[in-house]
C-alpha cells in the first residue's frame, strides 16, 4: 500500500534516509529545504519531492518505478504546500533531458542552457512581470544595472549616475532574493531613494527571474565546480531573452570588482556572453574612497561591528539615514 509522509522539513534518520536515496538516484540534498513529501510502499522511499520557497527541489522517482505517475502525485502535493504558503508561482530547475516531464506537470520554459533549464508554474509569467517593468522610451540608448545593493553604497550611486549619463534611460534592477542582511524590500526602498533625483533612471525588482546563486539549486549538478559558471550561464540567458528585448536594452552596465573573485567570474562571463547576443558590456572602474574601493561587503563588515562613524563616508544619506535608525530600533528591542 502507498502512503504520503510529509517532512517540514525531515530531520534526523528520515533526512539521512531521505538523503540516501537521492544519492542513488544520482542527487543530493539541498540544506534549504522546507518541506518535503514522500511516497512510501511497504515501508520504502520510492519517490520524494521537496519545496525551498518558490523552488520545487530534490524530485526523484525510484528507478523501476517511472512512468507511473508518481512525480505527477508529487507535483500535486507540492504545490498544495506551496498555496498553503502564499506562493502563486514556482519555479523548477532540472536537467535540459527533464524539460518535457515537467512541461507534462504544468510547467512552461523560461529558458535552458546546455546544462540547466528553468521552468516556471504559471503560463508567461515571465513575459508578462517584464511588461510590467517597461519604462517610457522604446528606443534610444537604454541600458541597465543589476545589483544586490546590500546595501546601496556611494559605490552604487556612482556607478548609477554614470551609466544615466550615457543613456536616454537606465533600468537598475535589484535582486529580490531575501537571503542578505538587509531584506529585498529595505533594498529596493533605499535604491529608488538614492536615485530619486536621476530622471532617466526607473528602479525594479528582479522578480524571481534573475537567479542567484543562493537560488540556484545544485543537487542536480554532478560537477559542482562548475555550480556557479552554470547559474551564472542561466541566469545572463534569462536577461538576454526576456529582460532586454521587452525592455529595448542595449547595454548592460557593471562596476570593476577588485575584491569578489565570483563577481569578477561572472564580470567576465557576462562580457564573453552578451555582446555575441547584441548587449554591450561596459565595465565602470570601482569608485574609491580613502583610497580603497567602496564595496557592500565592508559596509557590511562595519554595521555588524556597529562602527556607523567608519561606514559613514562610505554610503549616501538615505543609507546613512536608514542604518542609523535600524541600529536605534535595534537597541530599543
Amino acid at each position: 500500500m502507498m502512503e504520503l509522509e510529509f517532512g517540514y522539513p525531515f530531520t534526523g534518520p528520515q533526512q539521512k534516509s531521505l538523503a540516501a536515496f537521492l544519492a542513488a538516484q544520482g542527487l543530493g540534498y539541498d540544506e534549504d529545504i522546507e518541506f518535503t513529501v514522500n511516497l512510501v510502499e511497504n515501508r520504502q522511499l520510492i519517490a520524494t519531492g521537496s519545496l525551498a520557497g518558490y523552488v520545487l527541489k530534490c524530485l526523484a522517482v525510484e528507478t523501476g518505478r517511472q512512468g507511473q505517475g508518481l512525480m505527477a502525485l508529487l507535483v500535486t502535493e507540492l504545490r498544495k504546500e506551496a498555496f498553503a504558503r502564499g506562493q502563486d508561482q514556482l519555479l523548477a530547475f532540472t536537467k535540459p533531458a527533464n524539460s518535457l516531464l515537467f512541461e507534462s506537470l504544468g510547467f512552461f520554459p523560461v529558458a535552458a542552457t546546455a546544462d540547466a533549464c528553468l521552468l516556471e508554474s504559471r503560463r508567461n509569467g515571465v513575459t508578462d512581470f517584464v511588461r510590467s517593468l517597461q519604462g517610457p522610451l522604446r528606443g534610444g540608448r537604454i541600458g541597465c544595472i543589476v545589483a544586490n545593493c546590500d546595501p546601496f553604497t556611494r559605490g552604487h550611486r556612482y556607478l548609477t549616475e554614470t551609466a544615466a549619463a550615457a543613456c536616454d534611460w537606465l533600468y537598475l534592477l535589484i535582486l529580490s532574493e531575501d537571503r542578505g542582511l538587509f531584506s529585498a524590500g529595505d533594498r529596493l526602498a533605499l535604491a529608488r531613494e538614492n536615485t530619486a533625483d536621476l530622471p532617466n533612471v526607473s528602479v525594479h525588482p528582479t522578480g524571481v527571474y534573475q537567479v542567484s546563486r543562493a537560488t540556484f539549486p545544485e543537487y542536480f549538478l554532478r560537477d559542482k565546480a562548475r555550480a556557479a559558471e552554470i547559474s551564472c550561464r542561466l541566469d545572463l540567458t534569462i536577461f538576454a531573452r526576456h529582460f532586454a528585448p521587452a525592455l529595448g536594452i542595449s547595454r548592460r552596465f557593471v562596476g570593476t570588482e577588485p575584491l569578489s573573485l565570483v563577481t569578477r567570474e561572472y564580470n567576465e562571463q557576462m562580457k564573453a556572453f552578451l555582446p555575441g547576443l547584441g548587449i554591450a558590456v561596459e565595465e565602470i572602474p570601482r569608485l574609491e574612497v580613502k583610497g580603497g574601493p567602496v564595496s557592500a561587503s565592508r559596509v557590511r563588515a562595519l554595521w555588524r561591528q556597529g562602527d556607523l562613524a567608519e561606514l559613514a563616508p562610505l554610503v549616501p544619506e538615505a543609507t546613512r539615514r536608514f542604518l542609523r535608525q535600524t541600529a536605534a530600533k535595534q537597541l530599543s528591542d
